[in-house]
């Protein structure tokens, strides 16, 4: 007669399995923020993350800067009052 493995058995690999995986993932994920950090550090060693003065004078830093055109808030709160009426009327 062949024994299997029981459930405590199953049970008790599938759990260390789990922890490996999770262990696996986070070890990933430490290394991924020290590779960030490291790349900051010479990307800032470097003096890459300064901005030529010709690009920063090239518009005003102060105000925001909307491209997005204008629209009519009237015909958007009329299309939505007309749409939740509709969906009032059908329910």
């Amino acid at each position: 007669m062949s024994e299997g493995m029981t459930i405590t058995g199953m049970l008790g690999q599938s759990g260390l399995l789990t922890l490996l995986g999770m262990c696996v993932v986070f070890g990933f994920i430490v290394i991924l923020i020290l590779c960030m950090k490291l790349l900051q550090v010479l990307v800032h060693a470097f003096k890459l993350d300064k901005k030529d003065s010709a690009e920063t004078t090239s518009y005003n830093v102060g105000t925001p800067q909307s491209t997005a055109p204008a629209a009519d808030n009237g015909a958007i709160i009329a299309a939505i009052a007309a749409a939740v009426h509709d969906k009032a009327l059908k329910s």
